[in-house]
């Protein structure tokens, strides 16, 4: 990846900040843009002398000019779009979600068109797909029917297909990845944070009750960042959106995990029974054969890693 450029939509979101720590410990060039000016997801986890290495470009992505000048002064070789809004803001007002989610990566397509890139990876979800019933037995293939639940997931499903029309009539390649139960330091919002919020608290001493249970796909967002900079990489022609796995566990696992990493919270960490209404494993092998060896980190090895950043983040200072 040597001289390469990067431009990071989402930056300062989760898996965003994932992703652009990982660009600057390469060494790379990273325009990190976002409508937040916020850094609270990339201070745990990048130095200051790190972050001062990012340029930070404030944009509202629903903005089609902004976002071109943004793109195009960013002289970036590589778009890794990741802004949205996740499922809870979406149903709280479906027209911001809708701005942001759909007309927001329509301006990304467009302005990768005008500025010359042929390539643009970006985040779908695993939410384009139904409740599990709806599926056979087994990890889920990447093309499986639709059947979205939530305006999130129907926005999703757009983007894929206008990443599919963009392919058509202006040859602009893309790959998309469908994240699921994303897990690790900065994850912060939504139903499936609550095993890294119990990993927050393992880190201070107290216990946290999660409110869901039984098998998921749990993946790191180490692993995640890293799957997305590898599609930057690999040659690929055609608009194709893959699925991602991570482990498939049941939440007893990640109880145990993270009261392995901090024992002294044994006991304390519950969960409910009731399961996530989503399909309980993903098929990511045809990802892996684009790819080759996709990132993995053991859940143990994750969830000690993240119980020690959240620690020393919290002692620096560098965690709010």
């Amino acid at each position: 990846m040597s001289e390469q450029r990067f431009f990071v939509t989402g930056a300062l979101g989760f898996i965003g900040a994932w992703v652009v720590r990982n660009l600057v410990a390469a060494g790379k060039t990273v325009t990190a843009f976002d409508l937040s000016t916020d850094s609270r997801r990339l201070r745990p986890l990048l130095s200051d002398d790190e972050l001062a290495q990012v340029h930070f470009v404030a944009g509202d992505i629903t903005d089609p000019a902004v976002v071109e000048t943004a793109l195009r002064d960013s002289g970036a070789h590589h778009v890794i779009h990741l802004a949205g809004l996740q499922i809870p803001f979406c149903k709280a007002d479906p027209v911001l979600g809708a701005r942001v989610n759909v007309v927001g990566t329509v301006n990304i397509f467009e302005a990768a068109r005008q500025a010359g890139l042929r390539r643009v990876v970006y985040a779908s979800s695993t939410a384009v797909y139904g409740p599990k019933e709806s599926y056979p037995p087994g990890p889920l293939a990447p093309d499986a029917p639709f059947h979205p639940s939530t305006l999130y997931g129907v926005y999703k499903q757009a983007n894929e297909g206008t990443a599919r029309i963009y392919r058509q009539d202006h040859g602009i390649s893309s790959i998309g990845l469908r994240p699921y139960v994303v897990y690790g330091v900065g994850r912060d919002q939504g139903l499936t944070s609550e095993p890294t919020k119990a990993m927050l608290a393992a880190a201070q001493g107290f216990g946290h009750h999660i409110g869901f249970g039984g098998r998921l796909d749990m993946q790191y967002a180490d692993d995640i960042a890293r799957a997305f900079i590898q599609c930057t990489q690999t040659p690929f022609e055609g608009a194709e959106t893959f699925n991602l796995a991570g482990s498939r566990v049941h939440m007893s696992e990640v109880v145990a995990a993270i009261e392995t990493a901090a024992p002294a919270v044994q006991g304390r960490v519950t969960f409910a029974d009731n399961p996530l209404p989503y399909p309980e494993e993903m098929d990511a092998a045809p990802l892996a054969r684009l790819l080759g060896e996709l990132p993995h980190t053991p859940l143990a090895t994750a969830v000690t890693e993240t119980v020690s950043l959240f620690r020393q983040a919290i002692a620096s200072g560098r965690f709010s």
